[in-house]
């Protein structure tokens, strides 16, 4: 796997038509495999014996993980992302009533209000940019960072530095004294965040996780409440900051999907679906581990081996979507679900909110700035940096003010 990221497509082609799973060299020279065919990561993802548990993990138990590898934190993380069975059910439970599809959709209207300002924003930053803006800085960005941040209660001077922090996280060319020292500073601020709040509650989750953690007995021990807080910034962020920045390419790119949207044959939903599919906003996504050495498609994994779920791959796998995989299809008529946001115990738990963070932000941008299109060609765009996330470092764009 390469640390320093890329466009995932070119190489997922080449190892899909070799098989759904592939061994991989991850860095450190940790030996990994990642499943990439659909069928084979959409059982994988919900085999008996397949866990998320760090003490499932050989190389980590042998003493091989240094303090500072790059995909540490996703394997040692407390909470829901490192549990398994009950203790899984418990966590995500604490946090799953904020997400519902009820409780999303009465975040529509401040979505739609925070969208509006950022519209203005991205227009006066054209403006002061001979035309050209950043539309992932500013707007793909805040948008999902801050209601995140809001549901959280977490005060808007820390979003800067919480996305500089998360962003080291994710990606996997990051350095090892530095990634150490990201996730230091990382855990004091959320651990100072936290103290600020069991101060002075209000009505947001953290508060609610801290009343949980304090009512005692089992329910939230002070690594899972942080763990927690992390993994509810880093995913309620990244992923759909990916896929906002994604999908307008997509449709920069192909001006007949949008023109189908804009006519009424299809929905911004819609277009959120095909982006999810054809340009996964995480493309390699660690970790899972076999419980005994197990089989998938015909190849053997050894228990304990750290296992990357391909959505990237999956989402373009021909053997699931079709001949035509790699081709971006707003009307695509399909019975396979793509598994962009998971399946299983484990799937996204702010699937809704993401879904519905999208759609309000592509249909505001495109209906404020029509004619919005990228200032340089796609081929210049610089990728991530890393193979977990996969988008573009920025997205400079005309909007046409």
């Amino acid at each position: 796997m390469d640390p320093a990221g890329g466009c995932p497509h070119a190489v997922n082609a080449r190892l899909l038509a070799e098989g759904a799973v592939a061994p991989v060299v991850l860095p450190g020279e940790i030996e990994g495999v990642a499943v990439l065919g659909h069928d084979a990561l959409r059982d994988f993802l919900t085999h008996p014996d397949v866990a998320k548990g760090p003490q499932h993990f050989t190389a980590l138990a042998e003493g091989r993980i240094p303090e500072g590898w790059p995909l540490r934190t996703f394997a040692v993380l407390p909470g829901m992302m490192t549990a398994d069975g009950a203790d899984h059910r418990r966590l995500r439970t604490l946090v799953s009533s904020a997400f519902t599809a009820r409780r999303v959709e009465e975040l529509r209207p401040r979505v739609e209000s925070v969208t509006a300002g950022l519209l203005d924003g991205l227009a006066e930053a054209a403006r002061e940019g001979d035309g050209v803006a950043d539309l992932r800085r500013h707007y793909a960005l805040p948008l999902p960072l801050g209601v995140i941040c809001e549901l959280l209660g977490v005060d808007p001077a820390h979003q800067g530095r919480l996305h500089h922090l998360s962003s080291l996280i994710v990606a996997t060319d990051t350095e090892p004294a530095q990634a150490v020292a990201a996730n230091r500073e990382l855990v004091e601020l959320l651990g100072s965040i936290a103290a600020d709040k069991a101060a002075a509650p209000g009505d947001d989750l953290t508060s609610a996780l801290i009343a949980a953690r304090d009512e005692g007995g089992d329910r939230l021990s002070q690594p899972e409440l942080i763990g927690t807080l992390l993994l509810m910034i880093v995913a309620g962020h990244e992923t759909t900051l990916n896929l906002v920045t994604n999908a307008v390419r997509a449709l920069c790119a192909h001006r007949d999907q949008l023109a189908l949207v804009v006519e009424g044959r299809a929905d911004w939903a819609d277009v959120v679906e095909e982006t999810l599919r054809w340009d996964s906003p995480v493309s390699y996504f660690p970790f899972r581990y076999p419980t005994r050495d197990l089989t998938v498609d015909g190849t053997l994994i050894p228990r304990g081996t750290p296992v990357l779920a391909g959505y990237s791959a999956a989402g373009r796998d021909t053997k699931a979507h079709g001949p035509d995989a790699d081709r971006f299809d707003v009307t695509r008529a399909t019975t396979v679900k793509h598994l962009s946001l998971g399946h299983g115990p484990h799937y996204c738990l702010g699937a809704p909110l993401a879904r519905l963070e999208a759609a309000i932000a592509l249909e505001a941008l495109f209906t404020r700035f029509p004619d919005l299109d990228l200032a340089v060609p796609e081929a210049e765009l610089t990728r991530h940096s890393g193979f977990v996330g996969n988008s573009v470092r920025a997205l400079p764009v005309r909007p046409g003010v």
